[in-house]
């Protein structure tokens, strides 16, 4: 089960996803579903057409299963998938 404090050892992919802060003002506001994640970047499916968002550029609002919303700085994240699981994260409150 994903919850906030383990987030970070879990897939991204399926999960509901919006930007809510970049260095680049035009991805500010995307939001949809991830559908891929690489090593620097996230694909998300907007409903209209797909958007590669680099990670270290924005802050993502992740919406868990359960309805929980997280707030992530995407340089926290930037690693391959299966590298992330294996990183020692500071614990989320």
């Amino acid at each position: 089960m994903i919850t906030p404090q383990n987030i970070f050892r879990h897939e991204f992919i399926g999960l509901n996803v919006e930007i809510i802060d970049s260095n680049h003002e035009g991805f500010i506001g995307i939001k949809g579903i991830v559908i891929d994640e690489t090593r620097n970047t996230i694909n998300i499916d907007t409903g209209k057409f797909e958007k590669l968002v680099p990670k270290a550029e924005v802050t993502f609002l992740f919406t868990l299963p359960a309805g929980e919303q997280v707030a992530i700085n995407g340089k926290i994240i930037v690693a391959r998938p299966e590298d992330r699981i294996k990183k020692k994260f500071r614990k989320i409150r």
